[in-house]
This record gives C-alpha cells, structure tokens and sequence, in this order.
C-alpha cells in the first residue's frame, strides 16, 4: 500500500513537471487575450493611451493574481516590466507618453518594503531563540488547547497589537509564534489554512480600532482636521473598536464553520516541552531590539522619525548582536518584496495617469441620493485596496468623500478609511496577508472565500458604527 501511495504521488509529480507548463501557458495567454479585449472595450470611451495601456495592465494583473497562471511575485515584476517598456521606451507607447520611471522602480525601496523588511528580520530573530514559541505558550494558556477558543485567542491577541504598532510588524510576531504548530500540522491541514488566513485578518482588521492602527485611518483624521473638524484618539475608538471587533468576531465565525475547526484534533504534545534557555545573550539581544523598536514605532508622533526608518533598527541590532547571520538573511522572503512592490508600482500607475480620477468621476456623477454614493465610495474603496496600496487608495477618496455635503462630509471619510482596511481577498491585498503567504504553507486562493466576505461585511459594519457616531456625537 506505501508503494502504491509513493507510486501515485511520483506519477502526479511527474505530470505536473512534464504539463504543467502547458497549463500554465494557455492560462497566461487567456488572461493576455481577456485583457486586450475588455480594455477594448474600454478604449471606445476615448481615454487617452496611457490611461488604456495602465487599465490593460491592471486588469492582466488581476486575472494572473485570480488565476495563479505564474507565481504572484513574478506578476509584481512582470507588472514593473511593462510600466518601464510602456512609460520608459518608445515600443509600446508614443515619445509624448514617456515618463520618468524611477517613481516605479521606486517601490522597491518604498516605506512598506523596510516595514516589511524590518518585520521579516524581527520575525526570524524571534524564531531563531525561540520566542515565537513564548508568545504562543501564553495565548494557550490564556485560551487552551480547543481549536476554535485557541484560534479566537490568536486573533485577539493579534487585533490588539494591531491597534498599537504597526500590522505588519505584529503579523510578522504572530506567524513566526505560531509556525512550530503549523509546521507540526502540516501544509494541508484546516487548521493551518485558518491560522495563516485569520491572523493576519486579524491584524488588519484590528487596524481599525485606534487612529494609528491603520495609515488610512490617520489621512482620513487628517484630512478632517484640515477642515476644522477634530477627531480625538478616543473618538475614533468609539466607533473604530467595535467595528473591528465585530469583524474579527464574525471572521473568525466563518473560519470555524467553513474550516470545520470542532473536527481537528490539536496534538501539542511537541510544543509543551520546556523552552530551551540556551542562546542567553541572543535571547536578550532580540527581547531588547524588540522592546526598542516597538517604542520607536509607538512614539513616532514624539520624535518624528518614520515607521520605515526605525525599521532598520532589528536589521542593524540582529546583525550586530549576531543573532542573524547570513545563511538566516538568505532565507528571509523576498519573494514577498517582489510581490509588494509591484503592486505599490501599479497603484502608483493607476493614480498617475488618472485612472482612479476617472472611476471616482463616474461614480460621484451617478443620479443617486447621497446614502447611495457613500454606499459606491465604500465599495469601491475596499475593492481597489485589494489590489493597491490602501494607503494610496485612501489618499484618492478621502479628499473626494470629503466634498460630500452635510453629514456625508464627515462620515464618508471614516467609512473609505474603515473600509480600505476590509481588504482581504489576494496575498497582495495587505503586508499581512503577504507575511502568512511568505510562509509557503498556504496557497492564493485560501485568502479568497474571507476576503470575499469582507467586501460585504466591513462596508457595512463601517456605515453602521459610523453613521450611529455621527448622529449620536455630532
């Protein structure tokens, strides 16, 4: 029977070495084909080139990240590559069309690529002297060994450093503390699809309850304050938490039911053994590069120095201390940072040449009453986070939601800031979901049923908690 089985798998791994490519191919050229014919439709409404050649590339984007026909990290190059030979040469587009590119190889070293850095460094410093385990022994033994409580504790926990310090520093925390388990579980196992979907849902979601949890929540206050309309720490918990809450609570709800979680039976006999005090020296190495990074994260707003720049503290310290050495710095992901910054490089595209403008045009001009383009402007604002910068997603329909009259004027934006953070659906969606597809252990399309219900779920639970803060506080 063990021979049978080796035999099968040998035979699958051998038609998949020998056709897969074929697949591959016909699928890369499907969504080639796909996208050359709805942006031919779109090219009837009389855009200038370059706004059709950037809408081409997004909708190629999303139909190779949908359909996994090449790995998601080659499509964030593949998506740098046609923004340079379209904006950069004369092949694609005319002389009159080219750009200074640098602002797309520029993504490489954007802010959210050292977060990301800084957090991929924290997260094997942890794991090297085994302080993702620490970490993990005291959410067990707040919430047990019953999947469903232990998996609601991971989220919480998660959420709750969420609201503090940044999302992907805690996603990179939380993954790296709950590895041994994954591993000890196995790639296919349920419940290690819901662990490396639900935390870093978590961290985004938490992102919602405090003003700095989530960059979008702080342009939004911003923006307010500019028109003389002060949101306080405090206020924006009131309707920031329990919306956040809600969302987690009802994620991971979702995740029990459609993982079946109450059937998985957890073997933690591995991981209660004693932690190993070996390594002193590097254990308080890491636990003091910790500490001194999350307050520098924590008190930004004092000394002034960006999330991004103080990221480099756990790449200087961990290599100073030596507690990451070379061989460590070799399996970091970068494949990770590939896909993050062609995503930031198409977002900045879609901005650049006016693309988002016009969607935004066309909505804020649809005869509707105001409820319903605030209901557009929420949606649209969780949709296009799923596939740019929420950040930058933020940053073009705040302003707009900010023209709205009357109430609108105040709530449209705090729910485009919610809803930007409901973006679950690919690994490109946020740094989070990026970290736990890093891992290896989990495929593309397990972000896909969760992030789905998010478009739904967050819109709404932002309108309702919003609107109710509006009518009750203003």
């Amino acid at each position: 029977m063990a021979y049978n089985d080796s035999r099968r798998a040998a035979i699958r791994l051998y038609k998949k070495l020998k056709y897969g490519w074929i697949w591959a191919s016909s699928t890369f050229t499907g969504n080639f084909i796909f996208a050359l014919f709805v942006t031919s439709l779109f090219n009837n409404l009389g855009y200038t080139e370059e706004v059709n050649y950037v809408f081409f590339l997004s909708v190629l984007a999303i139909g190779l990240w949908v359909t996994e026909a090449i790995p998601p990290f080659s499509v964030g190059i593949f998506i740098i590559a046609g923004l340079l030979m379209g904006f950069g040469t004369e092949f694609i587009l005319e002389e009159e069309y080219k750009t200074p590119v640098e602002m797309y190889l520029g993504t490489w070293t954007s802010n959210v690529i050292w977060l990301l850095l800084g957090g991929f460094f924290l997260a094997e410093g942890m794991s090297i002297v085994s302080l993702d385990r620490a970490l993990f022994k005291f959410t067990l033994n707040k919430f047990g060994e019953d999947p469903n409580r232990l998996l609601l504790g991971l989220m919480l926990t998660t959420a709750i450093g969420s609201m503090v310090m940044s999302n992907t520093a805690t996603t990179a925390m939380m993954i790296s503390s709950i590895l041994p388990l994954a591993r000890i579980m196995g790639k296919n196992s349920e419940y290690t699809k819901a662990l490396l979907v639900g935390i870093p849902a978590a961290a985004t979601l938490g992102g919602m309850g405090t003003i700095i949890g989530s960059t979008p929540n702080a342009i939004a206050v911003g923006a307010l304050q500019e028109k003389g309309i002060n949101i306080t720490f405090i206020d924006w918990m009131i309707f920031g938490l329990p919306t956040a809450l809600i969302a987690i609570l009802i994620f991971w709800k979702f995740l029990t039911k459609k993982l079946q979680l109450s059937q998985v039976h957890l073997d933690l006999s591995e991981l209660n053994t004693p932690l190993s005090m070996k390594k002193g020296f590097e254990r308080n190495a890491v636990l003091f590069t910790l500490f001194v990074t999350v307050s520098m994260w924590l008190t930004e707003p004092f000394h002034g120095i960006p999330i991004a720049a103080t990221s480099a503290i756990p790449i200087v310290l961990l290599t100073l201390f030596q507690v990451i050495k070379a061989e460590d710095v070799r399996r970091l992901p970068w494949d990770t940072l590939m896909l993050v910054a062609g995503g930031l490089a198409l977002g900045i595209a879609m901005v650049d040449v006016g693309l988002t403008d016009i969607i935004m045009e066309k909505i804020s001009s649809l005869p509707m009453p105001m409820f319903g383009v605030a209901v557009v402007f929420a949606i649209i604002a969780v949709l296009i986070s799923n596939i740019m910068s929420n950040t930058a997603a933020a940053s073009i329909l705040v302003p707009l939601g900010l023209s709205l009259p009357g109430i609108w004027g105040l709530a449209v934006p705090l729910i485009i800031a919610l809803s930007c953070s409901s973006a679950l659906m690919l690994p490109v969606s946020t740094p989070s979901n990026a970290i736990a597809f890093s891992t290896g252990m989990i495929e593309q399309k397990s972000f896909r049923s969760g992030g789905l219900l998010m478009i739904f779920v967050g819109p709404v639970l932002a309108f309702l908690t919003v609107l109710i803060y509006s009518w009750i506080f203003t």
